[in-house]
């Protein structure tokens, strides 16, 4: 049976190492800091590569995010795999559970991590899957 956990979280970005502008595109790696409020609470951890078009508002990220913490009542931890691109207004971004990445309480999981972002604030709707 899928369940959803909702609740917002805050998210420190900062580059890693200066960025690639050789050219025409500009390449970056970020680290992440995360802290999740809600039915998820606990801590991300992680790496973003970005790769940003010349034309303002497009390019693409990847990352990969350790989460730790409790997500309703359960203790654990598991890894994020993330996916977006942007072309001006628009954006596409999936992120998803890494399969077998779960530990603890949270061992077996499986889902998809989906991320609203309204006047400055971060939420997210996580729908998961635990073994019986």
């Amino acid at each position: 049976m899928t369940k959803r956990a909702v609740g917002t979280f805050e998210v420190s970005v900062k580059p890693l190492d200066s960025a690639d502008e050789a050219g025409a595109s500009s390449l970056g790696r970020m680290s992440l800091d995360k802290q999740f409020s809600g039915d998820l609470c606990g801590v991300g951890k992680g790496e973003m590569l970005t790769a940003m078009a010349p034309t303002k508002g497009s390019g693409a990220y990847v990352a990969i995010e350790r989460v730790t913490g409790t997500l309703h009542g359960r203790n654990g931890g598991f890894v994020f795999q993330h996916a977006g691109t942007m072309q001006g207004a628009a954006q596409q971004m999936t992120i998803s559970v890494v399969p077998d990445s779960g530990v603890g309480e949270l061992a077996g999981i499986t889902g998809t991590f989906d991320i609203t972002i309204a006047e400055g604030k971060h939420s997210y709707v996580f729908d998961y899957t635990m073994p019986a």
